[in-house]
């Protein structure tokens, strides 16, 4: 029995040794793409039984009607987020869809971590100005506040925003939390309702699940106002859930003192290219940020570019399509 072929989109190159690797141990060919699949480039997944997406992979209702007509029989992402994932056309169509519901958290909260502390301690304004500047000299702005005498808020404590709860509390920061479906309070979290979070946090991390059309700038001008002024605000979430023109703004009076992003709205059109000049981005929003730095930061959505979260991803995915081909179901299914 030959074995099935899957094709893998968005594969970077460091990735490879690990999809080769998982390939042999689970026993399929994996063709691996670097492009993300988009309807520009559907014929790249055509003839496949199975294809493995990513974030920023996303086609239209007709070109997933073209791959099962040309044999497709699975569509798996290898994300918690699945927005980018036409569930109900699947469903219509006859294909097993599935994703990853929790990779190592640590990869996401390190980031967030090393985010927020970049701009508390201003180390990247630091850094600009010796090694890009030549200045070696000692400025206001360097003066810094000191993790311990600080209140983190982390909105959305599911398993990645309790492990980033324990980080800050590790570092000595007294730690709150927000979330839709609040836990027991403990010695690292306190939970608190979304205006007191807001109102008292010195540093605000947001690991909230996004759901489109229910909560689209779940921090906007009016969420902003509330906070602290000088607050610190990382977004490794979704894009979608900050409003990014309103975030820009309060950049720029100062109200927030620095915004790290790795996520953004629309972020297709900026990862994944080099431009020459900030004026070929081509979200103004974007540009915006771009020229605040070093008091914005944006990451290109590389929070679980880690090799830890990379297998988890892969291999669940790999599973899934097991339990798929064993059973006809799956637990990880996004059909239910």
């Amino acid at each position: 029995m030959s074995k099935m072929k899957i094709v893998c989109f968005g594969v970077r190159d460091y990735e490879v040794p690990t999809f080769e690797k998982l390939a042999k141990q689970y026993d399929y060919e994996l063709v691996l793409r670097p492009e993300y699949l988009s309807d520009s480039c559907i014929e790249l997944a055509d003839g496949f039984e199975g294809v493995m997406v990513r974030g920023n992979c996303a086609i239209s209702k007709e070109n997933y009607k073209r791959l099962a007509e040309k044999g497709l029989k699975y569509y798996v992402t290898r994300t918690a987020g699945y927005d980018h994932v036409n569930v109900p056309v699947l469903k219509e169509l006859g294909i097993k869809t599935a994703f990853v519901p929790g990779y190592s958290p640590n990869a996401i909260s390190e980031l967030a971590v090393s985010l927020a502390m970049s701009l508390l301690r201003h180390t990247q304004y630091d850094g600009e100005r010796t090694g890009r500047l030549l200045d070696f000299t000692v400025s206001d702005k360097m003066f810094s506040k000191e993790i311990r005498q600080c209140t983190v808020g982390v909105i959305g404590c599911g398993r990645i925003g309790r492990t980033t709860c324990g980080l800050f509390h590790g570092l000595g920061a007294k730690v709150i939390g927000y979330d839709k479906f609040p836990g027991q309070d403990s010695e690292i979290l306190k939970y608190v309702d979304l205006d007191t979070l807001l109102a008292q946090s010195d540093v605000i991390v947001c690991h909230a699940a996004y759901f489109a059309g229910q909560n689209d700038n779940m921090i906007g001008a009016n969420e902003i106002a509330k906070m602290k002024d000088g607050v610190v605000f990382v977004n490794v979430a979704r894009g979608e859930l900050v409003d990014a023109k309103a975030m820009v703004e309060a950049v720029k009076s100062g109200k927030v003192e620095g915004f790290a992003a790795d996520v953004l709205r629309g972020e297709k059109a900026v990862f994944n290219h080099k431009f020459n000049s900030i004026d070929e981005i081509p979200d103004p929003i974007v540009r915006d940020m771009v020229k605040l730095y070093p008091s914005t930061i944006i990451t290109p959505h590389v929070a679980s570019a880690t090799e830890g979260a990379l297998i988890d991803m892969v291999e669940v995915s790999l599973k899934n399509i097991d339990e798929f081909l064993a059973t006809g179901e799956c637990k990880n299914s996004l059909i239910k």
